[in-house]
């Protein structure tokens, strides 16, 4: 069916039907229940924009909605569905050293009402923009790599201390501000609760900068490698003396910087020069600072380290390098499940809505692991490209003219309703206007 691989359609169908059967037991009633295993299916369609509307057409749905209802109003759990999300892959490739990997991406929106916007800085787009922030948990093994937990980030001053608006939004009564980091911990806490094997967590310096999480996981007993900003000091020699890493960085002879590849890249092995000094203060400890050099520009990067156990450089190395695996995810799952597709402003909406998006890269991760290998002639299958088979071999499914041209006269029929209310909203505003002016 394809050079250098032997695909099976039928196992990828039943592997597909084993994601919708996961969890339906999380849907009361038939009706979401279809319609989520409907909502998936388009998520991993070739539809160009993942909105209720185009998963509606290509399910072939006369409306949107029931697929609005999915994400509204029926009655499931999207915490329960994370977690049978979550266990499913465990079940596939944990693995006792996998690291846990905490991150945030953006989501560009336009107004105000959607769940959580502000103005704030987003590496989505490089600048600060009108967006909402999701912190997510990432799972990465030899095996795989997928998202196993979400959490929407709500800005203190302008969400938090607004009842008014956290109301109108749905956010539940007990939901409460937390940092980026106090999230992280959340979902670090569950998923080690439900019995997730990991041994290591990373993150960038928004979370390596909270002690609270460190020490989270030191009693816990999980190692964590964590960037650090240049001004962090650390203790050395006797455990009095504080200095900056970046002074520390300064006094490494060269001969103690180590060549080591932090993990394959899209041009070869991202290799770096590493250096490793002990900032434990008492003896049993496994304290490091791990300190990166960018080989062309000299440019640095710090980490704090700590282990149950001792380890070999190459080990913090491999984890330090890991940390770029939840960057390509959120690229995976924007581009090929639209993660970023929504069109919901609520809490709830906000949950589900990821939550199936979650469900549906796993399909994609799970199929690309099972994968043999091609040999050397031919690079592995992408997750992209899994897609494009999957929608090829199993997904195909073809709509009647009829349908086309029906969804093609409700679309434009919903956005004439759309301008006249718009152009007499604003007529309405400017009518306002002129009897206040008078």
């Amino acid at each position: 069916m394809a050079v250098g691989h032997s695909l099976n359609p039928a196992r990828w169908r039943v592997l597909l039907d084993e994601a919708e059967t996961r969890v339906a037991d999380r849907f009361v009633r038939a009706e979401p229940r279809r319609t989520a295993g409907q909502f998936v299916e388009g998520l991993l369609s070739g539809v160009e924009r993942k909105t209720c509307w185009s998963l509606a057409e290509q399910a072939g749905h006369r409306d949107p909605q029931a697929m609005q209802r999915l994400l509204r109003t029926a009655v499931w759990d999207a915490d329960a569905v994370r977690d049978d999300v979550r266990s499913w892959l465990v079940e596939q490739f944990g693995h006792p050293d996998a690291v846990l990997i905490a991150d945030e991406t953006g989501f560009l929106k336009k107004g105000v009402c959607s769940v959580g916007v502000q103005r704030q800085y987003t590496g989505t787009a490089g600048r600060i923009e009108n967006s909402q922030v999701g912190v997510f948990l990432a799972y990465v093994t030899p095996h795989g790599r997928a998202l196993i937990d979400r959490r929407l980030y709500l800005p203190e001053a302008t969400w938090c201390a607004q009842p008014e608006r956290l109301a109108a939004a749905g956010v539940p009564d007990e939901v409460e501000f937390a940092t980026k980091p106090a999230l992280a911990r959340q979902m670090i806490a569950d998923a080690l609760d439900a019995g997730v094997p990991a041994g290591w967590v990373t993150g960038d310096e928004v979370y390596g900068a909270d002690p609270g999480l460190r020490a989270d996981l030191e009693d816990r007993g999980v190692g964590y490698v964590l960037a650090v900003g240049c001004d962090r000091r650390v203790a050395v020699n006797d455990g009095r003396t504080l200095i900056r890493v970046d002074d520390l960085a300064e006094r490494i002879p060269t001969r103690q910087w180590q060549q080591h590849s932090c993990g394959p890249g899209a041009k070869g092995p991202r290799d770096y020069l590493w250096a490793w000094i002990t900032t434990a203060t008492r003896p049993g400890e496994h304290r490091w600072l791990l300190i990166r050099r960018n080989r062309s520009t000299g440019e640095l990067a710090f980490y704090l380290c700590w282990s149950p156990r001792p380890v070999p450089l190459h080990t913090l190395v491999t984890v330090a390098g890991s940390r770029w695996n939840i960057e390509e995810l959120f690229q995976t799952g924007k581009g090929q499940v639209g993660l970023d597709h929504y069109q919901v402003r609520g809490w709830t909406g906000w949950h589900r809505f990821i939550t199936l998006a979650m469900l549906a890269l796993a399909v994609l991760t799970i199929l690309a692991a099972q994968q043999p290998d091609p040999g050397p002639d031919i690079i592995a299958l992408t997750v992209a490209e899994i897609r494009r088979l999957l929608n090829a071999f199993v997904l195909a499914i073809p709509l009647p003219p009829e349908h086309t041209l029906h969804w093609s006269t409700w679309r434009r029929a919903s956005q004439a309703r759309a301008r006249r209310s718009h152009y007499q909203r604003r007529l309405g505003y400017r009518t306002r206007r002129k009897v206040a002016a008078c």
